[in-house]
């Protein structure tokens, strides 16, 4: 039992370093997103921004209205009548410090993640890659920098449309379930809302989308010359991007407590 606990332990050490090294390889070559520099490099960027931002969209904005509906119908079931402003207040820090980037990345996860790990291990399987550095083009430069930038960007705002859109659901249902005038449900969203709580989210969507683009591509690119890895390659960054998340998710609400322990 505890050489299974090691090895599996010592294999996901290896997978961190060799993920760490593909991020700083993606950061060195960040001159080529730059206008003018690299414009097949910006094509891609932009692509998957469309792919996992905006395209998203249509999955984001419905789910985050009925978690925002939900949050406040629970609250509402369970405080009743009296509580209206701190009914408001849990549901920013619900939304906000939690629900608004994890549940982001999980579905961009589902969504792009696995497209983005079956995207580069079929390039791998087909030999696409070693044609781009038979070619002299760096793999990192065009294939996992604009992957990563374009998603790092996509998380971030898509999490600002989840909490805008789960705030404008609980404000809805609250107006309309329990006819709460918005003056004072406002009160509790506006006492609630800090720019603690703010940096956090923003700190947590950007670690999210570039790790999550980050194992997926690795994943990608780890891919040999058997097709039946190609699957396995998009189920092991979902997976393994799911354990990112939820790691960085403590870690990060850790760090913020330890920097306010009284917030």
């Amino acid at each position: 039992m505890l050489t299974l606990i090691g090895h599996w332990f010592l294999q996901r050490v290896q997978e961190m370093q060799q993920m760490l090294r593909l991020l700083i390889r993606a950061l060195l070559s960040s001159p080529a997103l730059l206008p003018g520099r690299r414009p097949p490099v910006l094509r891609v960027f932009f692509k998957q921004l469309y792919f996992s931002g905006f395209e998203s969209l249509r999955i984001i904005l419905p789910v985050s209205f009925a978690i925002g509906i939900a949050i406040i119908a629970q609250v509402m079931s369970l405080m009743g009548t009296g509580n209206e402003s701190l009914a408001a207040k849990i549901l920013v820090w619900s939304v906000v410090r939690e629900l608004g980037p994890l549940l982001t990345a999980i579905i961009v996860i589902a969504r792009s993640g696995a497209a983005i790990a079956t995207e580069i291990g079929s390039m791998r399987h087909a030999g696409e890659i070693e044609a781009l550095e038979t070619l002299g083009i760096p793999p990192e430069e065009y294939l996992l920098l604009p992957r990563l930038a374009g998603m790092t960007l996509a998380v971030t705002a898509l999490t600002i449309y989840f909490e805008a859109g789960s705030i404008l659901g609980g404000v809805f249902i609250a107006s309309f379930g329990w006819h709460i005038p918005f003056e004072q449900f406002s009160q509790g969203l506006y006492a609630a809302l800090t720019l603690k709580d703010l940096v956090a989210s923003l700190g947590k969507s950007l670690l999210f989308g570039l790790f999550i683009s980050a194992a997926c591509c690795q994943r990608g690119f780890f891919v040999g010359r058997s097709a039946t890895m190609i699957p396995r390659a998009a189920s092991a960054g979902v997976i393994h991007s799911l354990f990112l998340v939820f790691f960085l998710d403590g870690l990060v609400a850790l760090l913020f407590h330890s920097l306010n322990p009284g917030g």
